[in-house]
């Protein structure tokens, strides 16, 4: 399944994260010696017992939907994490093995995925997780009045789910249970199969199980503010629920029923900690494990009974604008050419007004870091390093904009008809440099002569962000956002045009075919798939609908008696078992 989540502005711009799925990379232009940084705590034997304490560093309540089906945000994803596990484990380079909850086994030829939970593998009420709670997550997925952003394309190329979604059949024909419902076996059938598919992260095969028997009384439309994924979810990973305080923390207990055996704490508490007290409470030893954020780097990286761990995430910050709507009823993006923002050389002037290294250079000390294409550096061959990001450039700017008939008329430019243009900015609150590097690019746009404004006049939150981007509210015309992203690179199920979260709604026919030849059966050769993602990359950065801003380096303070913090991919795996206080 894809695991992209909405990240806050303070996971990206601040480097303040939680998440355990991400590789490790290297800065070109970091200020800061990263070679210090370490992906794991120093291994030693740890004991039975204890409290661990973990901050999730947010200006924002998280809101609270446990669940990889109904979820988007990564605040959610980062609280359930100690009972969440997938199904699925993998290798430093998101191989699927044979070491998780559940195997895998494809059949290109026949065009199916079988998937095999093992024997003991049981949810926190001690039910075995079964065939039917597989397949039940599809349903929740594909059926229309859950209203999840997870239904997405790619898992259309299961046989007969886009025809349950649409309500033409009662049941997913592509889903085989051999062994019946209480089974331990699943077939997937496949319309083609991609090349995706052996990696953990693609958006071809759900990684996650649902407990059928405690939801399946819970209406699809009442699902995802049901009790049951709000206030008493149940998983079947090492530690499970105990108390939650709405949007602020959650108490863990160990799940008794764990299938790998009994996980070290008594007791996990995550807990929301606003980012102007990280610097206190991580030199207080407040918490075991919290984020960093890279503006405080000089600040705390001195701080005693602490290691630090840092890795560059899977993830980036961009400039979305807006081009279109989403349509529900006909799931799909609807551009429309004669939105605001649907001039290439309007789009392209606002990259060359922006000054994006050197501020972050400024308020980040380097670890905060400008990328020039929307596939990170970590995917190795499928990255293209000839693409250049976008740099200061008044004259172009200017001349982009004039040549494009947007002429000054007093202070500000008018379109080119005429008309006033002013536009309409969305940027998330976060610490306290958000508010400068924004008003920053206010400024730099200023001298342009383009009017931006900050949509509703000051920076929101992050809910409110998401909830105006991703419903298309006519006050944004463009947005600041970031994503964490699957560990498959496929940019399909972020930018094709059945994508709920491509959020800028465009939608072209050279993009549609680029995407659909990156996930294509010719795409099994790998030459091939690595030249149409170097083209793709190419033309996202010509045509800018989606301007890459930064990612960032994420370091973690860890107490130093704790071991068994690893951040490589593999590692997360077993993170929450393997996870303990040193002897």
């Amino acid at each position: 399944m894809k695991k992209f989540r909405l990240l806050s502005s303070l996971a990206l711009l601040s480097g303040v994260a939680l998440t355990m799925t991400a590789c490790g990379g290297k800065s070109d232009n970091a200020n800061v010696s990263t070679k210090a940084f370490k992906s794991a705590v120093p291994k030693k034997e740890v004991k039975k017992g204890g409290t661990l304490r973990r901050a999730l560093t947010t200006n924002t309540p998280f809101t609270g939907v446990f669940s990889n089906e109904l979820a988007d945000t990564q605040d959610d994803s980062d609280v359930m994490s100690p009972a969440n596990e997938s199904l699925f484990d993998f290798d430093d380079s998101y191989g699927y093995n044979d070491e998780g909850p559940a195997t895998i086994k494809m059949d290109v030829k026949k065009k199916t995925v079988t998937v095999k939970i093992k024997k003991g593998v049981k949810w926190s009420d001690g039910k075995q997780v079964c065939a039917k709670d597989y397949e039940y997550a599809y349903e929740i997925i594909a059926n229309k009045d859950t209203q999840t952003s997870r239904y997405t394309e790619s898992l259309q190329a299961l046989k007969g789910l886009s025809e349950y979604h649409d309500g033409k059949a009662k049941t997913i024909s592509g889903i085989e249970m051999p062994d019946g419902e209480k089974g331990l076996t699943v077939v997937l059938h496949y319309k083609e199969m991609k090349p995706g598919m052996r990696q953990s992260g693609n958006g071809f095969i759900w990684e996650s199980a649902v407990p059928y028997h405690y939801l399946k009384d819970v209406p699809f439309k009442k699902l995802k503010e049901s009790d049951k994924i709000r206030k008493n979810p149940i998983f079947f990973g090492p530690y499970k629920f105990s108390k939650i305080v709405r949007g602020q923390s959650a108490t863990f207990v160990r799940n008794p029923y764990y299938w790998r055996g009994k996980p070290n704490f008594d007791k996990v508490v995550i807990q929301v900690l606003n980012p102007n007290n990280s610097s206190q409470a991580l030199k207080s030893h407040k918490f075991d494990i919290i984020g960093v954020r890279n503006s405080q780097w000089k600040e705390v990286k001195n701080t005693k009974g602490v290691n630090f761990v840092g890795n560059v995430g899977l993830g980036y910050s961009y400039v979305g604008f807006k081009v279109g709507k989403w349509s529900a009823k006909k799931g799909k993006n609807i551009m429309n050419p004669k939105a605001k923002m649907n001039n290439k050389a309007l789009r392209q002037a606002i990259a060359y007004g922006m000054n994006i290294a050197p501020v972050y250079k400024r308020y980040t000390n380097g670890l905060t870091f400008q990328i020039p294409t929307l596939i990170p550096k970590q995917f190795g061959a499928f990255y293209n390093g000839s693409v250049k990001p976008y740099t200061q450039d008044f004259k172009k700017a200017n001349k982009l904009l004039d040549d494009a008939g947007y002429k000054k008329k007093g202070k500000w430019r008018v379109q080119p008809n005429g008309k006033p243009l002013v536009i309409h900015f969305a940027a998330m609150s976060g610490s306290a440099i958000q508010e400068p590097i924004i008003q920053n690019y206010l400024k730099q746009w200023h001298k342009l002569g383009l009017n931006v404004k900050l949509a509703g006049g000051r920076l929101m939150e992050m809910n409110s962000f998401y909830d105006k981007v991703m419903h298309d509210d006519p006050s944004v015309d463009m947005f600041m956002a970031a994503w964490g992203l699957s560990s498959e690179p496929s940019p399909n199920d972020l930018y094709n045009e059945k994508a709920p979260y491509n959020f800028t709604r465009f939608v072209t026919k050279k993009n549609s075919e680029l995407l659909k030849a990156i996930d294509s059966t010719k795409a099994f050769n790998k030459k091939y798939r690595i030249a149409k993602f170097h083209e793709w990359q190419k033309y996202m950065a010509d045509e800018l609908y989606v301007l890459p801003v930064a990612n960032n380096w994420s370091i973690t303070a860890v107490n130093s008696k704790i071991s068994g913090y690893d951040a490589s991919p593999s590692a997360s795996c077993k993170f929450w078992m393997n996870c303990g206080f040193i002897k």
